[in-house]
């Protein structure tokens, strides 16, 4: 396994997500790994807290040379993340303005939904106390 980044200068927005998401999950797995061992001792080691440690950064190491391996040097990993930035290039974005106005369409119609629902049933409400099949009051 070659450490050289395969195609440095490519893919490099998408690349910087990957890594800065696998080091989040990473970091947070760590914490993990320190969490469920708290009583817990290598041999010959009497500190909980280095059997912590050393399963902690084992679990980050690892986790960071498969990103590694993922992110920089696996060429059809890589290749699919260069596609993916070419892809997100050519997508055409909403402007602020239309954005705005179908946000303002759907609040509105969830209004009127929610309007509609709540005016059936007071309808259906009021049929089914006059014919008595609901009744009327309290427990």
């Amino acid at each position: 396994m070659a450490l050289t980044i395969y195609k440095k200068g490519q893919g490099y927005y998408v690349r910087l997500c990957s890594a800065i998401a696998l080091g989040v999950i990473a970091l947070m797995g760590g914490k993990w790994v320190w969490d469920m061992l708290p009583n817990t001792t290598l041999p010959g080691v009497e500190e909980a807290v280095y059997t912590q440690m050393v399963g902690s950064l084992l679990f980050v190491g690892v986790l960071s040379l498969l990103g590694l391996w993922l992110i920089g040097t696996r060429r059809r990993s890589v290749d699919f993340m260069i596609a993916v930035e070419g892809e997100m290039k050519k997508v055409n974005w909403s402007t602020r303005r239309e954005v705005m106005g179908s946000t303002w369409v759907v609040i509105l119609l969830t209004i009127f939904v929610a309007f509609f629902c709540f005016v059936w049933d007071l309808v259906f409400n009021t049929f089914f106390q006059t014919i008595n099949v609901l009744e009327t009051g309290g427990g």
